[in-house]
């Protein structure tokens, strides 16, 4: 028999997703709409704080309809996170803008506020700001909004992989003008597949449901005024996602449980260093990640390859956006006065540990004991 595998972070199910998804198929709602989609709507506005919300297929959909309610398109220009992965900055090419990349700051890992001043001096008119909150943690979010407000920008938020943080006793993704949520199947909770557009404008949220649902005049017969899409969740994948909300907070005290024990174990190691977090905030520690010190024998690659030989599943940092081919002509505007990437720096030194909330003390400790090794601990 082969060695058990141990993920970075699979979907976790308790039963009650089951429940809300056979009611879909006894009362026959298997479509994208349907008391599931409506109730999940509702649920998550409880729980999060936000003003009014559409469900959708995933969360590049919602990025991307939040970009289309702030009219971007040919020729405009959007600051984006650098420290990313490519489903935040994506969007913004489908819509032909193009995306400027803000430098992390090694504060939170996160856009640096900084760097966002040095943009608009560049760039003084970008259509918007789109911050992704890395592994669950805030960035300085004040900061960055007081920028944004100063001059005249929408701020998004890509809560993507920050479900259940907070900033200033607020959720994340409630701060700016529109917030997005994912439930890909390796987040805190999961509906497989699927999204969310959340924001307090009412009538924004209204034009994403119908750009969402193919932009469907209200006639009788099948007219359509302008091109939409079909970004709407199913009924029965709203379903899960109703089951895992009921977790959440189980979930987010698992991820924070993790953090703590991997930051204790390593804290005799000098070399090894755990992500940051803001201390203006509450993360979820959706991910759990490490950095090794500048001059270290010991290399990332070198963890990840004696984790993977014992089966076991890690992954590096996000690559920042400005060093990926498809981004290779886009400007990219540094943290650092001398020109060099924090983001890059972090790339080149970290990796993501495994962070699955179904790990037992004995994976614990069969990971840590792994990583100790690597540095004859």
């Amino acid at each position: 028999m082969g060695k058990k595998r141990i993920y970075l972070s699979s979907p976790t199910m308790h039963g009650k997703e089951q429940e809300f998804v056979q009611e879909a198929f006894d009362t026959n709602w298997i479509a994208p709409l349907g008391p599931n989609v409506t109730a999940f709507e509702q649920e998550m506005l409880a729980y999060t704080g936000a003003g009014c919300a559409t469900a959708l297929s995933a969360g590049t959909a919602a990025i991307h309809l939040a970009l289309k309610l702030l009219n971007i398109g040919p020729g405009d220009v959007v600051f984006v996170s650098d420290l990313t992965f490519s489903a935040t900055c994506n969007p913004i090419v489908y819509e032909g803008a193009a995306p400027v990349f803000i430098d992390a700051e090694p504060d939170t890992w996160n856009m640096s506020p900084q760097a966002l001043e040095k943009a608009f001096e560049k760039y003084p008119h970008p259509k918007a700001v789109l911050c992704a909150y890395l592994y669950g943690t805030p960035a300085k979010i004040n900061e960055i909004m007081a920028i944004c407000e100063k001059h005249h920008v929408p701020y998004i938020e890509d809560a993507a992989e920050s479900l259940g943080s907070t900033y200033m006793g607020r959720h994340t993704g409630t701060l700016g003008k529109f917030g997005i949520y994912s439930f890909n199947g390796n987040k805190i909770i999961t509906t497989s597949g699927g999204g969310m557009l959340v924001s307090d404008d009412e009538e924004a949220i209204k034009k994403a449901l119908f750009l969402a649902t193919q932009a469907r005049d209200p006639a009788r017969h099948y007219q359509h005024s302008q091109i939409g899409y079909n970004y709407r969740m199913s009924n029965v994948t709203a379903g899960i996602g109703r089951g895992q909300l009921l977790y959440m907070e189980e979930h987010k005290a698992r991820k924070q449980a993790i953090y703590r024990q991997y930051q204790e174990a390593f804290a005799d190691i000098p070399e090894i260093s755990m992500n940051p977090l803001n201390p203006d905030g509450d993360a979820n520690n959706w991910l759990s990640c490490m950095t090794i010190a500048k001059g270290s024998s010991v290399t990332p690659d070198e963890i990840m390859d004696a984790l993977d030989a014992e089966n076991i599943e890690s992954r590096p940092i996000w690559k920042p956006m400005h060093e990926q081919p498809v981004f290779a002509e886009c400007d990219f505007v540094p943290h650092n006065e001398d020109g060099s990437s924090v983001g890059s720096d972090i790339f080149a030194r970290g990796l993501c540990l495994p962070s699955d909330i179904k790990n037992t003390p004995e994976d614990m400790e069969l990971i840590i004991g792994i990583v100790r090794k690597c540095f004859n601990k």
